[in-house]
Parts: structure tokens; C-alpha cells; sequence
């Protein structure tokens, strides 16, 4: 036999009533006296001592390290040219012979006159010319293959050995090979700076790759994704990190190598200048051609820095 189910009967709970003392006739008050409610006591007390017209500020950015940062590294060039005057002014001898290097005021004088012949930048603009072509074809196809090769068991021990047997070949030791396997010298020094700029970015895209966590990989194949979304949205936003700093690596050996194919078999380019300045004892014209690759080496891979940072804003906002 069923019984029937009835809601609770609420019953009503008896609320204490206070009561109030009579007034005092002669005052015209009660004898409780009047306090403000607790939570304005609590607000007031929370606010006490702060100014309440003026908003909240959200953080600045503190422009004292960038200036303190650019005093350091004027003070530090200072002091690194100071020492080359003193040495090659005195022509000290101490392990390194100074007598021969050029004091400062004399590389100014060469780069100034260097600077009035539009020679001098024909020989810059064929160099970046070929540091561009190369540094293009070296990120792709080292990209794709750091790619392959981290992700790929069967890429990486067809392709490792290969890596690891050429990368450690200086590029002075491909010029001979490259003028005898490419048509043009142009092309034979193309090859030797592609080379160059080639095997930073492959070994870095594959550490970039290989570091990527494998809880993060689970994780999101567990939502279902498949191995292209997996490779998409965890594998590469992981290995951009380190592609990007092969990029950067990749730029300066790139000019390294550039010099060295130059010197060999250019005709124009800054490092046929600086063997050209070697060879009819041009001192200033060494220097000022060594201080020119520096700069262009720094400038250019500041520009990769700069070109992949877009890419890693998220890293950025993760700090």
C-alpha cells in the first residue's frame, strides 16, 4: 500500500523582538545609543588612507634598465676604443703585436673616404644581396627538414647522418668543390653561405621540436584532435622558440661563410673588399671592412629577431 507523499509543512520560527527602552524625557533619546552598521564601520576602516579621487594605476614600464643598459654598452665601446688607441699608438707588443693595427683616428679617415665612393656600397649591396638568397633558401628548407626530422623517426635516421657528417666542414673547404660543381662563381658562393646558415636552423628546429611536452601532446589527443591539429596548435607554437633563435644563429654564420666564399672567388662584396685591402697592405680598409660585416651581421639578425617576434607574442605574455 502506497502512501501518499506530502510536502513539508513550513512552520514559522519565532523572531525575538527587542524592546526598546523608553525615552528619557529629559533628553528626548533612547538609552541605546546610535553606532553605525558594522559593514560601514568595516568599509571605512578598509578605505582609510586611501585617496579615493585619484584612479588606480596600472603598471608602468620602467624606462631606467633599457637607459641604464645603453650607458653601459656606450661606456663599455668607449673603453674597448680607448685601449685600441692606446696599443697601436705605442705599438705594444705582448703576446699580440699592435705595430701593424691601425689606430681608430686612421680607420675614421679610411671610412670616411670609403664613404664618398659609391664603390663601397656597390661591394655592401652585393653582399646583402647574397646573405638574402642564401639566408630565404636555408630557412625554408631548413625549417621543413628540422620539422620532418623531429617529428619523423624514420626522417631523422635517414637525414642524421648526413647533418651530422657535412655541419662540421668549415665552409673555406666547400669552395673548392662549389666553383667546380655550380656554373658561376655566384652561384658557388650562394651555396657556400646556404650551407653556412643551413645547419643551425635544422639542429634548432629539431631541439625545438623534441621539447615539446608530451603531456601537452596527450592532452589534447585526448579531446580527439588529430595529428595534423596536434602538430598545429602544440608542436610547432612550442618549437617556434627555438626555429626562431636558429633563424638568428643562421644569419650570422651566414655572413661568416659569406667572407669566406668571397675572399676566394668574388669579385665584388665585403669581403672581397677586405681581401683586396690585405692584399695592397691597406690596413685602415681591413679594419673598416671587418667593423662593416660586424654591423650588417648585427642589423640583419636584429631584423630576424624582429621579424619573428609576432610569432611569440605568447611567450611574451606568459612571463
Amino acid at each position: 500500500m502506497l502512501t501518499e507523499l506530502k510536502p513539508p509543512v513550513e512552520t514559522a520560527t519565532p523572531v525575538p523582538v527587542a524592546i526598546a527602552p523608553e525615552a528619557d524625557p529629559a533628553t528626548g533619546t533612547s538609552g541605546v545609543a546610535e553606532t553605525a552598521p558594522e559593514s560601514d564601520n568595516a568599509a571605512a576602516a578598509g578605505y582609510a588612507g586611501v585617496d579615493l579621487a585619484s584612479p588606480r594605476r596600472g603598471p608602468t614600464r620602467d624606462w631606467r634598465g633599457p637607459l641604464r643598459s645603453g650607458v653601459l654598452a656606450l661606456l663599455s665601446l668607449a673603453i674597448g676604443v680607448t685601449l685600441w688607441h692606446f696599443a697601436s699608438v705605442n705599438k705594444l707588443s705582448y703576446g699580440i703585436n699592435f705595430a701593424y693595427v691601425p689606430p681608430p683616428a686612421d680607420v675614421l679617415e679610411a671610412t670616411m673616404a670609403n664613404l664618398a665612393d659609391p664603390i663601397f656600397f656597390v661591394h655592401i649591396g652585393v653582399s646583402m644581396q647574397r646573405v638574402f638568397i642564401s639566408f630565404i633558401l636555408a630557412a625554408g628548407l631548413g625549417v621543413l627538414t628540422g620539422l620532418l626530422m623531429g617529428r619523423s623517426s624514420a626522417a631523422w635516421a635517414m637525414i642524421a647522418p648526413y647533418i651530422e657528417i657535412m655541419r662540421p666542414i668549415p665552409a673555406v673547404a666547400w669552395i673548392p668543390l662549389a666553383i667546380l660543381m655550380w656554373p658561376t662563381e655566384e652561384s658557388s658562393i650562394v651555396f657556400i653561405t646556404f650551407l653556412g646558415a643551413f645547419f643551425p636552423i635544422v639542429l634548432n628546429t629539431v631541439h625545438g621540436v623534441r621539447q615539446t611536452p608530451e603531456v601537452l601532446v596527450r592532452a589534447v589527443q585526448s579531446l580527439g584532435a588529430n595529428r595534423v591539429a596536434v602538430f598545429r596548435h602544440v608542436v610547432l607554437p612550442a618549437a617556434l622558440p627555438s626555429i626562431s633563435a636558429g633563424l638568428a644563429i643562421g644569419m650570422g654564420v651566414a655572413w661568416f661563410s659569406l667572407l669566406a666564399g668571397e675572399i676566394i672567388s668574388g669579385q665584388y662584396g665585403i669581403g672581397y673588399f677586405t681581401w683586396d685591402a690585405y692584399s695592397m697592405v691597406r690596413t685602415p680598409d681591413i679594419v673598416l671592412g671587418m667593423l662593416t660585416i660586424g654591423m650588417l651581421g648585427t642589423l640583419s639578425t636584429a631584423a630576424v629577431r624582429l621579424a619573428t617576434a609576432p610569432f611569440l607574442v605568447w611567450q611574451t605574455r606568459a612571463r
